[in-house]
């Protein structure tokens, strides 16, 4: 049976919680229905140090759930069209989280499907492969998932590990950023 991550998982470094999210299931309830999808690729950003996080500017009230606690969604727009999801990292009080960059999907491809405007189920990389495709098939948008608790049982989003672990895990640098490009940060599934 599928374990909700305590918040203690999320209490360290975004390059260890981004490795460990790698084949964890994200679960969103939308009313009665479940979509759920495996993280298949992600990326670190290790908070103030990192010119690439949104933290590096100091706390905001836009970037506020990135400085704690851990465990909680930080959701943001980017391009004028696209969310992103990411979630806190590290105690309370020091930035850092982790950018969701792609699922598998597993269950609810249907209304996936729907929510990305399409009229059948398409190939799974066209639902959910990069952040803003996963985020709109998965109906996450600011003004209804930034600053969930994802380690509570009645969230909307949580993340629940159902055993399966990565056969390979690839390390490359993240990509669409300029600043810090080279970090090796990105994490994949081999």
């Amino acid at each position: 049976m599928p374990t909700l991550l305590p918040r203690s998982f999320y209490l360290r470094s975004p390059e260890v919680v981004a490795r460990a999210l790698l084949g964890k299931l994200i679960v969103r309830r939308l009313g009665r229905k479940r979509l759920i999808g495996r993280i298949t690729e992600i990326e670190a950003y290790p908070g103030a140090g990192d010119p690439a996080s949104h933290t590096f500017i100091g706390k905001t009230p836009r970037n506020a759930v990135l400085f704690g606690p851990p465990g909680f969604t930080y959701v943001y727009f980017i391009y004028g069209m696209h969310y992103c999801l990411n979630f806190s990292c590290l105690p309370d009080g020091v930035p850092g989280g982790v950018l969701i960059r792609a699922l598998d999907p597993v269950e609810g491809l249907e209304t996936m499907a729907h929510l990305r405007g399409y009229d059948a189920v398409p190939k799974p990389s066209l639902l959910t492969s990069g952040p803003g495709r996963l985020c709109q098939a998965l109906d996450i948008t600011r003004a209804n998932a930034n600053g969930l608790d994802v380690t509570r049982a009645r969230s909307p989003l949580q993340v629940v590990d159902d055993g399966v672990r990565p056969p390979t895990i690839l390390t490359t640098p993240r990509i669409g950023i300029s600043k810090a490009a080279d970090k090796p940060l990105r994490f994949l599934v081999g």
